[in-house]
């Protein structure tokens, strides 16, 4: 049975091209859900991004999406893009992602 870990594992490898940080250590993904369903299982998942005029958006949601879909046992994903609550990385973004970035 696929959990939660797993789902954060996979995205680890997706980056924030402007950053180059995974967004898992910057706290982007904020939920994992899942639900099982005829066909199998389903995986959604709320991401927020940096910023709200990001370029880069469509492409993020895409490589969440395809890292999501690399997991054994995953049938179908869902990436919804959120935008509450409002990122922040002092808040949201891992130890070693805020002192990559300069956050003390």
């Amino acid at each position: 049975m696929v959990d939660e870990a797993e789902i954060r594992e996979a995205l680890q490898m997706v980056e924030d091209p402007e950053l180059g940080i995974s967004i898992q250590e910057l706290g982007l993904v904020y939920a994992v859900r899942f639900e099982d369903k005829e066909q199998g299982l389903f995986c959604e998942i709320d991401l927020t991004l940096t910023s709200p005029g990001c370029p880069v958006a469509p492409e993020i949601m895409a490589a969440a999406h395809r890292a999501i879909l690399s997991v054994d046992g995953v049938s179908d994903v869902h990436v919804n893009l959120v935008w509450t609550p409002r990122w922040d990385p002092k808040i949201h973004a891992s130890e070693d992602a805020r002192m990559d970035m300069g956050i003390w």
